[in-house]
């Protein structure tokens, strides 16, 4: 296979594949959620050209490189479709090669993909491990719901169900009903996490009992709020209201400890916001386990 055009159907599952181990989780997810809702799946591989007047001084031929680059890209997607053909034989596989920067092509895939998937790679056994360029890159620019498949979640059906992480500003009815619909597609439980930062608190300081009070009174608004319809919409979903205290990052980490799948928004409703991904969403996604969903808020 050489380069190819091949149209991704709109509502596909975009998935980028490289390869790597990283790339080996995210395919195992995307086909698991294409086995669920019946949506083809589009095997994404994108790489740069090597500017030719550096090759020319290395007296490189850059034509013969360019055919080697993008032969190997084919072969890793070929491996690709034929992992995804053991996963699950039901699933339509389509394979998409493209002379193109990997980031912005699957950023402009994700417009119209019912979700694009990713690996994630850490750099070492250390407190923040850093994303990878590429999922890092679309998590931020991607315009529609993003999940990063990080290394250390449970296996399928062994995690503790689906969290989402709500703060009551307006804009995140898109995040609650990804939530609610992943949770409905799984058969699993929902947490509904909202977090109340109390400097006290966050320097160790006693939670009262008043101080929990007005804290879980202020959640059970939020919550009902940011619900309001979808238990409906979505009665087989037991829904958890969690109200904890505290560093946002930090209780979101630990209460995500073993979960599914985390779902978290992404403000994208100014320049400063869509030239970087929220700092909540960056910093967990940078230190989470399993799999994380970064959805683009109103």
């Amino acid at each position: 296979m050489s380069e190819t055009l091949t149209p991704v159907p709109d509502g596909s599952i975009v998935v980028g594949v490289d390869g790597s181990e990283g790339a080996r989780l995210a395919l195992e997810w995307a086909v698991a959620h294409a086995g669920l809702t019946n949506r083809p799946v589009a095997l994404v591989h994108g790489w740069d050209s090597i500017p030719s007047v550096w090759l020319d001084q290395a007296g490189v031929d850059h034509a013969a490189l360019q055919a080697e680059i993008k032969a190997a890209a084919a072969e890793v997607v070929a491996a690709a479709a034929a992992r995804a053909a053991e996963l699950d034989p039901e699933v339509e596989v389509l394979q998409v090669v493209r002379h193109e920067d990997a980031r912005a092509l699957l950023a402009g895939f994700s417009a119209d993909a019912a979700v694009t998937v990713l690996g994630s790679r850490g750099r070492g056994p250390i407190s923040a491990l850093m994303l990878g360029s590429v999922s890092s890159a679309v998590a931020r620019h991607g315009r529609g719901p993003v999940v990063v498949v990080r290394p250390g979640g449970p296996e399928p059906g062994e995690g503790t169900g689906v969290l989402v992480a709500i703060d009551g500003h307006d804009g995140t009815a898109p995040v609650v009903a990804a939530a609610f619909e992943n949770a409905s597609l799984r058969g699993l439980p929902l947490t509904v996490l909202h977090c109340t930062f109390d400097a006290r608190v966050a320097v160790g300081g006693r939670v009262t009992a008043e101080l929990r009070d007005q804290a879980e009174e202020e959640a059970e608004l939020v919550i009902a709020e940011a619900t309001s319809g979808l238990s409906e919409r979505y009665p087989d979903v037991q829904v958890t209201p969690r109200a904890v205290f505290g560093h946002v990052e930090e209780e979101l980490l630990e209460a995500a400890d073993g979960a599914d799948l985390v779902v978290v928004g992404h403000r994208q409703r100014n320049p400063i916001a869509s030239a970087l991904l929220g700092s909540i969403s960056r910093s967990f996604l940078e230190q989470a386990r399993g799999a994380v969903m970064v959805v683009p808020e109103d």
